[in-house]
C-alpha cells in the first residue's frame, strides 16, 4: 500500500474498483487544517477524467505495471493493431484506449502500459510530437505570418488541426500529441 506522498504523474492506483492513472496532481499545505493532494485520475478502462482529492496520509493502492514499446500496424473499425518491437508479438486495443488514435500514422511507435499481474494492456502513451503531412486545407496566402490567425486543416491520419495561415497542402508540420496543436512547420 502507498499513501499521498507517493502520489507523481503517470502512477497507476485502484480508486472505486477500477484501474486510474494520475494524470495531474498538486500537493496542497493550507495554512488552517489538514494537507491534501489535488489529483486528476483518468480511468484505464473507459477513458473518464476525474477530480479526486485524498486528504495527507490516505492509503492508495499502487498497481503494478511495465511499459513496453509497441509499433502501430493498421486500425481495424473500432480495434486497433499494435506489435511488440522486441519480440513481434501482436495485440489489438479498443479506440477508448487511447488518447489520440487519429494522430497515430501507420509505422509510428508508442509506448504501451500493462499491467504485470494478467499482462493486460491498460493504455498507450504517445510520444510527445508526431509529424504528419497536411492533406487538406485551404492554399496559403504569401506574407500572411504577422498575426497569430489560424485555419483549419486535414492530417494525412484524418486528424483535424488548427495551423497557422501560410500553411500549405503537402507541407509536412510538428503536432504536440498531448493538446492536439501545431508547434511548427518541418524543412525536408
Amino acid at each position: 500500500m502507498a499513501s499521498t506522498s507517493d502520489i507523481r504523474k503517470g502512477l497507476c492506483i485502484v480508486y472505486n474498483n477500477d484501474t486510474y492513472k494520475i494524470i495531474e496532481f498538486l500537493h496542497v499545505k493550507p495554512g488552517k487544517g489538514p494537507a491534501f493532494v489535488r489529483t486528476k485520475l483518468k480511468s484505464l478502462t473507459t477513458g473518464k477524467v476525474l477530480d479526486n482529492t485524498f486528504s495527507a496520509g490516505h492509503k492508495i493502492e499502487e498497481v503494478r505495471v511495465e511499459t513496453r514499446k509497441y509499433q502501430y500496424l493498421y486500425p481495424e473499425g473500432e480495434t486497433y493493431h499494435f506489435m511488440n518491437t522486441d519480440d513481434y508479438n501482436q495485440i489489438t486495443l479498443q479506440k477508448e484506449a487511447l488518447d489520440a488514435p487519429d494522430l497515430l500514422k501507420e509505422g509510428e511507435v508508442v509506448t504501451i502500459i500493462i499491467r504485470t499481474l494478467d499482462e493486460m494492456p491498460l493504455s498507450v502513451e504517445m510520444p510527445s510530437h508526431v509529424f504528419l503531412e497536411v492533406a487538406q486545407t485551404e492554399p496559403g496566402v504569401k506574407g500572411n505570418t504577422a498575426t497569430n490567425a489560424t485555419k483549419p486543416a486535414i492530417m494525412e491520419t484524418g486528424a483535424k488541426v488548427n495551423v497557422p495561415l501560410f500553411i500549405n497542402e503537402g507541407d509536412k508540420i510538428k503536432i504536440d500529441t498531448e493538446k492536439s496543436s501545431y508547434v511548427e512547420r518541418v524543412k525536408e
